[in-house]
């Protein structure tokens, strides 16, 4: 009996103590995800700062646009051009395309505005139009072909407009909506990585998720309960 007894306990098997290898790759590979999201984070948000403050200030502006005094400063302009730049007119092509580089030298000089490369409107007979929104701006200019008057207009709504037209990408041009493209993809990523390094450290906080949810929370019932 006792001999049976011995024979039973020596067949216990114990788990084997962790090597200290194998407890070390967890920790080594949270540092690792630990130091690439603080990485991405801080560099997406040096890259986001200066945009990121931009529009939430044209933010603010756009949302009191009514409550903020802009009074738009108009200019017109006159001229004719000379019989030799006018001659580059003459034509029966009535496709829309730029000015002649000579004529848009003399618009310029006669308006002010830089016309070179804007695409112009030759349809209706006898004059050539263009149309030059910009923001916080609007322009056009008007061509008589047969006697070679010019005439311009411009209209300046001030540096409030022109920003929150940049915030809205309003006749801003092909550069700056490659810009908003980029800064929303260094925004997300910014976000994005936030949010990992909030679950990350959600555990020694436990404000994280509810604070997080109240963000979600509150822009949703205030879109439900009160935009009708």
């Amino acid at each position: 009996m006792h001999a049976r007894t011995s024979e039973a306990k020596g067949t216990r098997h114990t788990a084997p103590a962790p090597t200290p290898g194998t407890a070390r790759r967890p920790r080594k590979a949270r540092a690792f995800w630990m130091k690439q999201l603080h990485t991405w984070h801080w560099i997406s948000a040096a890259l986001s700062l200066v945009g990121m403050l931009l529009f939430t200030v044209t933010g603010f502006t756009l949302n009191h646009a009514a409550d903020i005094p802009a009074e738009p400063v108009r200019a017109e302009m006159e001229g004719a051009l000379s019989g030799q730049t006018l001659r580059l007119l003459d034509t029966e092509d009535t496709q829309a395309r730029p000015l002649p580089p000579p004529v848009a030298a003399a618009v310029r000089d006669i308006t002010g505005l830089a016309t070179a490369g804007i695409e112009a409107d030759w349809s209706a007979p006898g004059e050539i139009y263009l149309a030059m929104p910009g923001p916080g701006s609007d322009a056009w200019v008007s061509i008589d072909t047969e006697t070679g008057e010019v005439l311009a207009e411009r209209t300046d709504r001030g540096w409030l407009s022109y920003l929150n037209d940049l915030h809205k990408g309003r006749n801003t041009g092909s550069a700056w909506g490659w810009f908003i493209d980029l800064f929303a993809f260094a925004c997300l990523v910014f976000t994005l990585t936030g949010l990992v390094l909030l679950q990350l450290h959600a555990r020694n906080r436990p404000l994280t998720w509810p604070l997080t949810g109240l963000g979600l929370v509150i822009p949703l019932a205030v879109a439900l309960l009160f935009i009708h």
